[in-house]
């Protein structure tokens, strides 16, 4: 009786999308990740402000079959890196936001359950701590060599028939893979040229995480079924095992499978066979069963430091010290999950010495920048026996005068903003040591 109310259940998931109380919920969603506009430029705001009406609308047009999913804005992001090439996003109108939020509203509960345990990218309750910290228990029991599988434009490259027939072998609704298909074939709008898409999801798209785990799920069930020890999150997979010919073996017969069944690319260059501590997996590193910031995430992070405090800029220390919070607060939330704390000292003293070599250069006259140290505290011959030798800038901001003068609690001060508490910013260090302050 359960399964024929579950199938039949399943059979009316379009009367369920049609209905303006889910599209409605789709609505919050997409007004909680906010967003730019698509091709229409109609704001999350103004598409809010008649909300009643526009759900009412866009709820008669699905069920009349007179819905037809606009073409998605195309966006290229830099990538991370030198050359690095770009990252083609879309950005879909809000209309169509609103009706991919709702699917996934429908459709999550149904999938989720059947994915693997060992997916972690887009699904509730995991997140990439989760894939990181299950990746250093594989390597603790002695498979240190890792397969690195990197897929060229994955999202650019899902091959629509078999999305759709993956699919429908969960959802018995065709006209729910109807308006799926739909969504996948709406072409693409960029610089004003339009271009049609045969193949690829939208990625930026609500609706495109959730599809992307329906397509790699046959990826996760061969390793699976190859009794392979694994992590994925999104199109990110590292297979772990005990031998370097092990490794090689399986990254062959693996990329076979991924270009013949799948009908994906994997990149050849960026693929690659190696122990775990030389393998970046979602910006860490697993070294001798520890979690560590890898060493390219922790490049960026300098580059990212210098780009926030550039030499011969005009703005205030205070909004210069703003902005770099705002970076930090983000960043070291996510990589305080290292095992290895200097590694967040060594990005903090680095801040705070920017901003010291800064406030050197602010003083175009070595005796203003003396009597500015004397006013913090340092005796004259100190100061002057500092100021007035032939360091420069860089140099001096590493002196004991300037970290004397300028010491960790007055960035605090600058800011006149009160410490985190450890609960709401948990670290392996006390909070009175960071630069983040707020």
């Amino acid at each position: 009786m359960e399964q024929q109310e579950l199938f039949v259940d399943k059979r009316s998931l379009f009367e369920k999308l049609c209905s303006i109380e889910l599209l409605n919920k789709g609505f919050k969603a997409v007004k909680k990740n906010k967003g730019a506009p698509g091709i229409d430029g109609v704001t999350v705001e103004e598409f809010g402000k008649d909300i009643d009406e526009n759900l009412r609308q866009l709820s008669g047009d699905l069920e009349n079959w007179k819905y037809e999913p606009s073409p998605v804005l195309r966006v290229e992001i830099p990538k991370p890196g030198k050359n690095a090439g770009v990252r083609l996003l879309g950005i879909p109108c809000v209309r169509d936001r609103v009706v991919q939020s709702a699917l996934k509203l429908i459709l999550e509960p149904i999938l989720d359950p059947l994915f693997s345990n060992h997916s972690y990218g887009f699904r509730p309750g995991r997140s990439q701590r989760q894939a990181v910290e299950a990746a250093q228990k594989i390597v603790k029991t002695g498979k240190e060599y890792v397969v690195d599988i990197d897929l060229s434009k994955f999202f650019d490259r899902v091959h629509h028939d078999r999305l759709i027939t993956q699919l429908s072998k969960h959802i018995p609704d065709k006209r729910i893979l109807r308006i799926i298909g739909m969504t996948l074939r709406s072409g693409v709008m960029n610089n004003g040229l339009y271009s049609p898409t045969g193949e690829g999801t939208v990625q930026g798209g609500p609706l495109s995480p959730l599809l992307s785990n329906v397509v790699l799920d046959e990826l996760d069930k061969e390793l699976e079924r190859r009794g392979l020890e694994f992590c994925r999150f999104a199109d990110d997979c590292n297979i772990f095992v005990s031998s370097q010919k092990a490794a090689e073996r399986v990254m062959s017969s693996i990329s076979k499978f991924i270009s013949s069944k799948l009908k994906l690319v994997v990149n050849q260059e960026k693929s690659k066979v190696a122990l775990s501590k030389f393998v970046k997996f979602l910006g860490m590193t697993i070294i001798a069963g520890t979690i560590a910031i890898s060493s390219v995430s922790m490049k960026r992070a300098m580059a990212a430091v210098k780009s926030l405090t550039p030499r011969g800029t005009y703005m205030a220390m205070e909004r210069t010290i703003e902005y770099i919070n705002k970076w930090y607060t983000g960043w070291s939330g996510y990589y305080r999950m290292t095992q290895y704390p200097n590694q967040l000292y060594k990005i903090e003293a680095h801040i705070r010495r920017r901003l010291r070599s800064r406030l050197v250069g602010q003083n175009k006259r070595k005796r203003h920048l003396c009597n500015k140290l004397v006013k913090c505290g340092i005796r004259r011959g100190t100061a002057a026996k500092t100021v007035f030798s032939n360091k420069r800038r860089w140099a001096l901001s590493h002196t004991f005068a300037l970290e004397r003068a300028y010491p960790n609690r007055w960035f605090i001060e600058q800011m006149g903003q009160k410490i985190r508490s450890d609960e709401k910013h948990p670290h392996w260090f006390s909070p009175k040591q960071w630069i983040k302050l707020s």
